[in-house]
């Protein structure tokens, strides 16, 4: 059965989290479900394999799957065939490749990336409503700056992780912070971008969550080290919503998606 990598975008408002579920909808079990009615080699219960499991609410502009079909599909084909019984739900397949049998979206990847948005205004969002974080007063992006690069490389990241994580070991290298400030009508957009081979469970929110307390005053940017020390999750500032994270890209060592559009 040939193999074929999928570039996806979605938006995660309406589903709960990427991975399939029985009784609510999710992002995976959309492009399941239009792929069980192009491909009969695709029965009704097979599965997809995806980079990155995003929680419910969490968005994605760059995310990898991979799925097994029956039929010997042109990639672009098969991407616009999706695209068209995708509807209506917001899932849109960006590219489509075939691969080697032994490429696997989640274990073959070398790198994850992530953005998140939070707003600082006292007007509401409108536009970008339930597509970032909103908080009324501006920040301090160079404190921001400052407690993140506590936060670069080799560390334990027990105080940063989810007590339901699932992970063998809270020791992860975080390879880039990056904070970008962008002028909006009377405010301003803090982007958040992060960058490792892999994440633990809520990471980036716990992450941003307690940059934002360094950004509003209430945390000195040397208390993220001591966060992070402590090794204990209530050490951690608030983890910030999930309406703000964006999973924007993964890596492999031979991109499947080099040179192709669509």
């Amino acid at each position: 059965m040939p193999r074929y990598a999928l570039l996806i975008e979605y938006d995660g408002a309406p589903f709960a989290g990427w991975q399939a579920q029985a009784d609510q909808p999710s992002a995976q079990g959309a492009i399941e479900a239009a792929l069980a009615r192009l491909d009969k080699g695709f029965a009704a219960g097979a599965r997809i394999a995806a980079a990155g499991r995003t929680d419910a609410g969490v968005h994605a502009t760059g995310q990898v799957a991979h799925a097994d079909l029956a039929r010997d599909w042109d990639p672009f084909r098969l991407s616009e065939a999706l695209n068209w019984h995708l509807k209506p739900a917001p899932v849109a397949i960006l590219s489509a490749a075939r691969v080697k049998d032994d490429f696997h979206a989640r274990f073959s990847a070398v790198e994850r990336r992530y953005l998140f948005r939070l707003v600082a205004r006292r007007a509401p969002v409108t536009h970008d409503r339930g597509a970032v974080w909103q908080v009324l007063s501006p920040l301090d992006i160079d404190a921001m700056r400052a407690g993140a690069a506590h936060l670069i490389g080799l560390h334990d990241f027990t105080t940063f992780r989810s007590t339901m994580c699932q992970s063998k070991s809270p020791v992860k290298t975080l390879d880039e912070i990056r904070i970008e400030e962008i002028e909006i009508p009377q405010g301003r957009e803090y982007r958040f971008h992060l960058r490792a081979r892999s994440f633990l469970h809520n990471q980036v929110r716990s992450i941003v969550g307690t940059l934002e307390r360094v950004g509003a005053g209430s945390w000195s940017p040397d208390r993220v080290a001591e966060a992070l020390a402590a090794r204990d999750r209530a050490a951690c500032g608030p983890v910030c919503p999930p309406q703000g994270l964006y999973l924007t890209g993964v890596g492999y060592p031979l991109d499947p998606f080099a040179g192709r559009n669509g």
